[in-house]
Formats: C-alpha cells, structure tokens, sequence
C-alpha cells in the first residue's frame, strides 16, 4: 500500500522509513513494507493530487484536511487520514464519516518531551539566559536586565491536565511550586499535585499560566481580553499546545500594558504560513508576528517541544501500526472516526 507523506522534512524520512522497516522485519515473514512517498508540502486542496493513487496520506498539524480536500484525496483513492501528531483540529471530521475515511492521530507520544520544553521556555524567559548566552559571545557581562525570579515557591496554573499537562505538573513540583489546574476533566493524579479551581481563580493567583489544553470550538481563543484582564498582575503565560488558544491581538495589548509580565511560544496562531520552513531570507507578511518579536520578554520557537529522538520514533510507529489496522482491517485505538475500533479496508 502507498502513503502519501506532506510536510515531510529530513527527519521524518529517517524516523517512518526506519519504523516501516522494523514494522515488518519483526514480523519475520514475506509481506512488504508500505510504499512511503514524500512530498516536501504541505497538504492542502492544491496539493492533494499529489496524493493520486496512494491508499493513505500521513499528514501533520498545519496541513490542510478541511472538507474540500478530504473530498479529492477519496476521489483519488485515498480512504486513511495518517496524523502524525495528538491534535486533530485541522481535520473536518464530519466531512471524513460522511467519505468513509479511516483517520487516526497518535494521541500520546512522550509527553515528558513538551512537558520538559514548556519548562525550558520558562526557565529561558525568566532567567534570559537567551539574552545572556549572545551578550557573552559579544564579551559583554553586565548582567543589568537579567534579573529574573526564583521559580521555587511561585503557583503555578496548569490549564489541562491531561498527559502533558501532568507530566509538567510533576516537575514543576519537583522546583517546590504550588500547582493550580483547570480542566473540566479532572484526573486523580493531578490532585495529588495540586488543586483543581475554576479558571478565574487560576489566572488571578498564578505567577505562571502554562497551557495544555487541545484547540477546539470551545478552547479557541481562551486566553482573550476578559481572561487577560483577570490575569495576576505580571504573570508569565506560555504556550506549547496550539497557537489558536491565544488571541494574539489581545495578548499584544496586554504585554504593551504591562499586565503581562513575560510570554513564551512554541506554537503560533497562523504558524502554518511559517513555520518548519526556512524563512530568514524572507521578509515575514505578518504584523502580529512582527510585533511579538519586538518585545524584550517575548521568546517564540518553531513548534518544536516535540522534537527529541523518543518522540519522534514513537510517532512514526504509532503511525504506521495505525496504518496496519487499516490495512487488515483489525481494531485501531486511535481512531478518530469509526469510534469502534474495527475498520476493514476500504475499497
């Protein structure tokens, strides 16, 4: 069977291709590998024809899977959706029942890995140790503009709870903070961390709000002007889970205000437009973006809290074992459609 791969960087060739060889060398019989085709794009309406023939496309968060493009993929003969990665905001999911598409993510892949960035994020912002890292290589060591503050002791606010949210949770337990969360599903473990409030009392008692919640109808733009306006006074906000849970405009206002005390990014409301490519010769269209880059307690990165060599190797076997329930038409866990975990493969 052939799988179309978008978005696909030097990275996740090495990381499928070698899942895909161990996938069926374990086996120890005479079946072959799936036929892994990469296209450096990303998937979206234009691109779909590229995808002419292959049983599946293996896509990741900023590819376009609206109704229009699920359309011509089954037009084309593709009947799996492959997504790399936990969310799944960008798949019209109504649209893929009504074409009989398998989809399937991979819905927890080491969460240590962006539970330990979020925390890197923080550090870095608090302490400017970016700054501080290029005033020494220029041989400046005045450490005026450097002063940060001691995490240990500070509360802080954990917006979900779910496998990442915990995971951060747990260490930031561990620099002797006090934990607060806000999830409608509330889970044991975390309250032997901390406590569970609504989320007005989060944002006003916490020196660090951390999100890690999924975008959804009801997350979008959580983080607005009446949320902000109930922020403490200060507080750092970061965010390693969608861009989409951030009302840019209104976190800009906030930071010009001062009501914000520091910001930190690895995901980025239009970072389709952006990021995994590079850029740096390139004059960047977005103002929002533009603007966030000019203030001095503001660190962005390229979505990349998922980026270490577990999880890479983790998502790229969830995702062809994903593949191979497709295929033999036994029970998928992940699947994001049938809900019932048995699918036969489609015709």
């Amino acid at each position: 069977m052939k799988i179309a791969v978008f978005s696909a960087q030097p990275y996740d060739r090495q990381f499928l291709d070698e899942a895909n060889e161990q996938l069926f060398s374990s086996k120890g019989s005479n079946e072959t590998s799936f036929e892994l085709i990469y296209h450096n794009s990303p998937l979206s309406l234009e691109t779909a024809p590229l995808a002419a023939g292959a049983s599946a496309v293996c896509a990741f968060v900023n590819d376009q899977l609206d109704a229009a493009t699920l359309s011509s993929l089954h037009a084309n003969g593709t009947r799996a959706i492959l997504l790399r990665c936990a969310g799944f905001n960008n798949v019209d999911l109504g649209a893929a029942e009504r074409l009989n598409l398998f989809v399937a993510n991979v819905p927890a892949y080491s969460p240590e890995a962006v539970a330990e960035y979020a925390v890197a994020l923080l550090l870095t912002l608090n302490r400017r140790t970016h700054r501080a890292f290029n005033r020494v290589r220029e041989g400046n060591f005045n450490l005026n503009g450097l002063m940060g503050f001691t995490v240990h002791g500070k509360t802080v606010g954990i917006v979900g709870t779910g496998k990442i949210g915990l995971a951060t949770a747990r260490i930031l337990k561990g620099f002797g903070c006090r934990l607060l969360a806000y999830d409608p599903f509330t889970v044991p473990a975390f309250k032997e961390l901390g406590e569970y409030v609504d989320l007005d009392t989060l944002l006003s008692e916490s020196d660090v709000v951390s999100l890690h919640c999924p975008l959804m109808e009801s997350t979008r733009n959580l983080i607005n002007s009446t949320t902000l306006a109930k922020i403490k006074q200060g507080a750092i906000l970061v965010n390693t889970s969608r861009g989409g849970l951030i009302d840019t405009p209104a976190v800009i206002t906030a930071l010009k205000e001062r009501r914000l005390g520091g910001l930190a990014l690895d995901v980025y409301d239009q970072e389709s437009s952006l990021f995994y490519l590079d850029r740096s010769s390139e004059i960047i269209h977005d103002d929002y973006f533009s603007r966030l880059m000019t203030f001095p307690n503001v660190i962005m990165t390229g979505h990349q809290g998922f980026f270490t060599v577990e999880a890479l190797r983790e998502i790229s076997e969830v995702t062809l074992r994903n593949m191979e329930a497709f295929a033999t038409g036994t029970p998928c866990k992940n699947d994001l459609v049938g809900g019932k975990g048995v699918l036969s493969p489609r015709p």
